[in-house]
């Protein structure tokens, strides 16, 4: 890992970072400013740093920009104890109008960056994030999604004059509207929620114990880290290992650890010397997955089309069979030219589908079914057969 320097890291207070399992962590030595956009974590602001990277290079952004929290006063609980609130200076802008010019700025910045087939995940508060929402279609972006971040153990309300704030929003971006073959690895996130459609609401606690950064005192390092399974199942549903994933507020660096433990490629931009110190040290203890822990869920949408008329002429379903539907509403059959007839109408496997239900379209080899030795099984088992034998 590299790391490169806007300017000197200071004399800010030293930290050392505590973790329950002993560091692994290596010396790593500040170097020159270096070139170099892989593994590295670059000490200085945001915007600034981003117009020295190269256009088009980045596959995923993941961005925590600050909140704009508005705090006019320090928080405390019904006795009187302090909350540890998000109180500092990276935090605090004159106005909304500075915020939002702040706002279109670091977009910019990203949005030249990334690959045309990029995407930008953005999170935040109720504070923020809708004036982020806003800004982020003025700069062009595409909205795809916008997903709520449920906690399992939110922060109360002491003053009990507002519900819990139990959530956070996460916006998820492509470049443009014209990009459309951006990475979304959805079978292996339906696969992951025991074949049910990934929802856009995540289930997760705030980052806590062990995870948690803290210095010599036991303070955390960093009011608003993330918890690293937030950032996993992002980086888990829209790259692949070996993409290159920015983080332009890294932080306490969880972009950063999460990304090399997955093997994917990071930069980070951080321009407080002491947060960055602490993702210098977090990240070099990491250990990448083994490779083969990180294979890729076969797209369904990456597969080569084969029409059924060439698993018809390959003999896997032969003309004069029956196909019905899984109920046995319905039945058609096969004819030489690949396509099916109900009665006097006759049509393709999809069409004929759509047709019997009244729908608009419908998927023929997921909607027929044909009787085998075994019993009923979908028509696609065939034209898996047949690209299994078939050269592509």
């Amino acid at each position: 890992m590299r790391i490169a320097h806007a300017e000197s890291l200071g004399s800010k207070s030293q930290i050392k970072v505590s973790r329950t399992e002993p560091s692994k962590a290596r010396r790593l030595h500040a170097v020159s400013t270096v070139r170099t956009v892989e593994d590295e974590i670059i000490i200085g602001d945001c915007i600034e740093r981003l117009a020295s990277l190269p256009a088009d290079t980045f596959d995923l952004v993941f961005a925590d920009p600050p909140y704009n929290l508005q705090l006019e006063s320090s928080l405390t609980r019904p006795d009187q104890s302090m909350v540890d609130a998000v109180d500092d200076d990276w935090d605090k802008f004159a106005s909304f109008s500075d915020y939002d010019g702040f706002t279109r700025r670091w977009l910019a910045a990203v949005k030249r960056v990334m690959k045309r087939n990029g995407t930008l995940f953005v999170i935040g508060s109720y504070h923020n994030i809708f004036r982020v929402g806003a800004t982020l279609q003025d700069e062009g972006f595409w909205i795809l999604n916008d997903i709520v971040w449920r906690k399992a153990n939110p922060m109360p309300n002491f003053r009990g004059r507002r519900f819990t704030n139990a959530h956070e929003t996460l916006i998820w971006a492509s470049r443009s509207p014209d990009a459309k073959s951006y990475t979304f690895n959805y079978e292996a996130m339906k696969a992951a929620n025991d074949d049910c459609q990934m929802r856009s609401d995540w289930f997760f606690p705030i980052c806590t114990g062990t995870e948690r950064l803290k210095d010599d005192a036991g303070r955390k390092v960093h009011p608003t880290q993330k918890p690293e399974a937030l950032i996993a199942r992002i980086l888990l549903a829209a790259s692949k290992p070996g993409d290159l994933v920015l983080d332009p507020f890294l932080g306490s660096g969880t972009t950063a650890a999460v990304a090399k433990r997955l093997r994917r490629r990071f930069v980070g931009i951080e321009r407080d010397p002491v947060y960055a110190r602490a993702a210098i040290e977090r990240v070099a203890a990491v250990e990448p997955l083994a490779t083969e822990l990180l294979g890729e869920t076969p797209s369904k949408r990456a597969e080569r089309r084969v029409s059924f008329l060439s698993v018809v002429e390959a003999g896997l379903i032969r003309p004069g069979e029956m196909l019905s539907d899984a109920g046995r509403r319905h039945q058609v059959q096969v004819r030489a030219d690949g396509t099916v007839a109900l009665g006097a109408i006759a049509g393709s496997i999809h069409k004929v589908g759509a047709l019997v239900q009244g729908l608009p379209s419908c998927n023929g080899w997921t909607f027929w079914q044909r009787r085998t030795p075994a019993g009923f099984e979908a028509i696609d088992a065939a034209r898996e057969r047949f690209r299994a034998v078939s050269p592509a």
